[in-house]
């Protein structure tokens, strides 16, 4: 009996030696099981199932090549292999033997085209009322819906985004009539049976938030706070500082219960979740940038800022985006200082620019809406190259949804998210001619098989149809 009690006593000598060591074992021995659940819980319940559809080997060849990190090669090289760029370069590039060559001359070649702010799945088309899944608006701040729990995988916009406008990823967010509406989803623009199989591995999620006049005219109107713009900074402070406790006493391993919720703000306390933030107005944005250092996290990116023109600076000082439609003007009060020169202007300020949709049928044109931004900054007197343009459609957006070390431009091992264009992408009359996703060719203009058709549709008038 000798022999333990030295032990025990030598342990209690290391211990005491060591009091970083038996703090921590103090903090172990006094979490309980419940606290620990409410710590240690599973952040991906629902994981990607995603897998790419196959491909080979390809060359894009002879192509104007628009990389989307703001370079131009032309008579470009592209090759693509195993889901990913393999190089890209000019005509001396040494294409493999068992690459399928394609001639594209005359034709451009871009990355995939991404759109930051999309509603398909959950505002599907047919819009009917039974497909209505896009707005929890049942009270001010809801953070513990997912909008993947809305998306309906058969929406036929999917494929018409593809189709018409070389979508090849793209964000679901939940609808603005919430101070934080919920989490979004990045999805792969392909078929799959369910949300799951199109989700973008390994990207993060985002929280929807909005401010200005849809959360306090929505609750404003059933007599409940917000109903001001006052309101609506409030809700959002105080729900932070609950967030803020939350996330503490999660740290600290007090917790006994899990919100999920609060794990949702705690989780873009922690930096995890990207703040998506619906905004008009200069004013409210500088707003919402202040609260966001009050309570340590960072807006990735401002949605629907038609003023963000005026505060160029203080967007470029965050490192916040500007997603923005290039004309959408005067369809409610705060939208009615916007100007076809934001994006312009924003780019002369050396700040992030993205062009988003926003609708089901936007999304199949957002090369002709980047087009138009850039015709109007040129008659400002600012000159922005094509080749930098399509980063407003591919890197940027990319960014702000913190995938660009995946997707987004076309570089060296990341995903073959392709598109090769008939003409000059920032041209009326182009179209894409073939749409790559991780190197599948799953759309081609000259094969009506590779349309895309959701079960929704077959059998019905103008199934797959492609405009």
């Amino acid at each position: 009996m000798r022999a333990p009690k030295l032990l025990a006593g030598i342990a209690a000598l290391a211990l005491a030696a060591s009091p970083g060591l038996a703090e921590k074992k103090k903090k172990e021995e006094t979490v309980s099981p419940a606290a620990k659940a409410a710590r240690e819980f599973d952040k991906n319940p629902f994981p990607s199932t995603y897998k790419p559809y196959p491909g080979e080997p390809t060359a894009l060849v002879g192509a104007t090549v628009f990389d989307g990190a703001g370079g131009r090669i032309d008579n470009g090289t592209v090759l693509l292999a195993d889901g990913k760029v393999v190089a890209v370069g000019g005509a001396d590039l040494v294409i493999p033997a068992n690459f399928r060559r394609i001639d594209a001359a005359g034709k451009f070649v871009t990355p995939g085209i991404i759109d930051i702010h999309s509603h398909l799945g959950d505002y599907p088309s047919p819009q009917v009322q039974a497909l209505s899944d896009g707005n929890e608006a049942t009270a001010p701040t809801t953070p513990e819906v997912w909008a993947e729990h809305s998306v309906w995988p058969q929406d036929p916009g999917f494929s018409r985004a593809l189709a018409n406008g070389g979508i090849t990823s793209l964000q679901i967010l939940p609808g603005s009539a919430n101070l934080m509406g919920g989490r979004s989803v990045v999805l792969k623009n392909v078929y799959s049976r369910t949300i799951q199989g199109m989700k973008f591995p390994g990207a993060p999620y985002g929280l929807k938030m909005a401010c200005g006049e849809n959360p306090k005219r929505v609750y404003g109107s059933k007599g409940r706070m917000p109903s001001t713009r006052m309101g609506n900074i409030a809700v959002n402070r105080m729900t932070w500082m609950k967030a803020s406790e939350y996330r503490a006493k999660r740290n600290a391993g007090k917790l006994e219960t899990r919100d999920l919720g609060m794990e949702t703000l705690a989780g873009v306390l922690d930096g995890e979740i990207l703040i998506q933030n619906h905004c008009y107005r200069a004013d409210e944005m500088a707003l919402v940038l202040d609260m966001a250092k009050e309570f340590g996290y960072k807006v990735s990116a401002f949605h629907h800022a038609t003023e963000a023109y005026k505060i160029g600076d203080l967007l470029k000082a965050a490192g916040t985006c500007s997603a923005i439609w290039a004309d959408w003007w005067g369809f409610k009060m705060e939208s009615y200082d916007a100007i076809p020169e934001n994006a312009g202007i924003l780019q002369k300020a050396g700040a992030c620019v993205v062009i988003h949709s926003d609708d089901e049928n936007g999304i199949q044109r957002l090369n002709q809406e980047a087009a138009k931004a850039q015709g109007d900054a040129r008659r400002a007197g600012i000159d922005i190259s094509d080749a930098e343009v399509i980063r407003w459609l591919t890197l940027n957006p990319a960014t702000a949804m913190g995938i660009n070390q995946q997707t987004g431009s076309l570089e060296k091992g990341k995903m073959a998210d392709v598109v090769l264009w008939n003409g000059n992408p920032l041209s009326v009359y182009s179209r894409p001619d073939k749409v790559w996703i991780d190197g599948a060719l799953l759309f081609d203009a000259a094969d009506p098989k590779r349309r895309p058709v959701s079960d929704f549709e077959l059998g019905q008038v103008g199934e797959g149809d492609v405009k």
